[in-house]
């Protein structure tokens, strides 16, 4: 809110701190930027090469946890507008940079604002990449409870949207383990009775490309007793899978305007009280909800496990022949010469929180994605290209 009073917008913070935002120009009409100011966890420290919490600007590239998701596209659409300001042009609506504080979880800072506050008339989420996100896959996370207890206890997976990298058990069966694992030909690190099962951390979006180290653990430990939680073992194994698209559970769901639901096993906690085990899952936008979960909780109940709905966002779907997509795209296709088309996405933005709103950039369809990984890093060529084209777009949309 500071940074931006200062650049000379009017700001508004929700007392209950759960959203602000900065607006400028006059009218009726609101065009919104949505944006996120929240991160997911570093993950494992010792795979970064600088303090994720401290940028740095090695290389020609920024950084830090936050760089490409969101704080680095967000600061490139502020500083578009404020070009446009300082250019002098005048707009003929309102713009408002609406900040929230909690996509990474479970979004209650924007169903916040929409409780409170007027909803936008069109406007993008700079949380993507170019050109133009036109459709969201659904999101739908769960959590599977099993009350069999166990003698050992573990922890793994720190956010819903991430692939794992690691997944540690500790206790007395540590050397077994690790000779199972050997066995399997499956990455891990032994420590005494520590036990650490490596993966391949992505985006859940992209689960079928990432290496989940809990269903590995799962596989390990699984083998060494199936009356070990037995039930939560055995579905990770057995149905979840490793094919990051949980065909098991939900046999071939695909669309032609989305493509094909995944499934990520997230989270998993065991301790003596029982088994919570985490999932994400991003299926097609002409799929309905009730029938990803009713297989889901048919796939759960056969390991007597116990459903919980944690988190439910809906599809987003704006057509291509609007003036919003049509000029978005013009702009990205004149800007950079780049021709292709727009795109569908499993990844969730804060644009599927309020209508004739769509994900447009700021990563560049060359660049390395990099966000929730270590590293995260966005290249300051790429912020200066994606500053160029919302400034233009946003001059379209809300200057002429």
């Amino acid at each position: 809110m500071e940074l931006t009073e200062g650049l000379g917008f009017r700001t508004y913070l929700d007392p209950e701190g759960y959203y602000g935002y900065a607006e400028v120009g006059e009218g009726k009409e609101l065009f919104a930027v949505l944006c996120h100011l929240d991160v997911v966890p570093p993950g494992n420290l010792d795979l970064w090469e600088s303090k994720p919490f401290e940028p740095v600007i090695k290389d020609g590239f920024i950084v830090a946890r936050g760089a490409q998701d969101d704080k680095g596209p967000t600061i490139a659409a502020l500083y578009a507008v404020k070009a446009l300001m300082d250019a002098g042009e005048v707009f003929n609506q309102r713009i408002r940079f609406i900040f929230g504080v909690d996509e990474e979880n479970l979004w209650r800072c924007l169903a916040k604002y929409n409780e409170k506050e007027e909803k936008a008339t069109m406007g993008f989420a700079p949380d993507s990449t170019f050109p133009v996100t036109y459709a969201e896959k659904g999101l739908l996370q769960v959590k599977l409870h099993s009350k069999e207890s166990t003698s050992y206890q573990l922890k793994a997976g720190e956010a819903m949207n991430v692939v794992p990298e690691d997944a540690m058990y500790q206790g007395e069966l540590a050397n077994r383990l690790a000779a199972e694992l050997e066995s399997m030909d499956l990455h891990f690190v032994q420590d005494g009775d520590q036990v650490t099962v490596k993966g391949k951390s992505v985006h859940s979006k992209s689960a079928p490309e990432g290496i989940n180290a809990i269903v590995r653990l799962a596989k390990g430990l699984d083998r060494l007793d199936r009356l070990e939680s037995a039930d939560i073992l055995r579905f990770l194994t057995e149905m979840v899978q490793e094919d990051g698209r949980g065909l098991a559970i939900f046999g071939e769901v695909e669309d032609e305007a989305s493509g094909k639901l995944t499934c990520n096993a997230a989270t998993l906690s065991i301790n003596e009280d029982g088994s919570i085990l985490g999932i994400d899952v991003r299926y097609p936008v002409t799929f309905e909800k009730s029938l990803i979960v009713e297989k889901l909780q048919a796939a759960a109940a056969k390991y007597n496990l116990e459903f919980e709905e944690y988190d439910f966002i809906a599809p987003l779907y704006v057509p291509l022949d609007t003036e919003l997509v049509k000029t978005l795209m013009a702009t990205y296709q004149e800007k950079t010469g780049d021709a292709s088309e727009a795109i569908v996405s499993g990844g969730a933005t804060y644009a599927r929180t309020m209508d004739n709103c769509v994900a447009f950039g700021a990563q560049l369809p060359e660049a390395e994605a990099t966000l929730h990984g270590p590293n995260e890093r966005m290249a300051l060529e790429d912020i200066y290209i994606a500053m160029d084209i919302y400034a233009e777009a946003i001059y379209r949309l809300t200057c002429q």
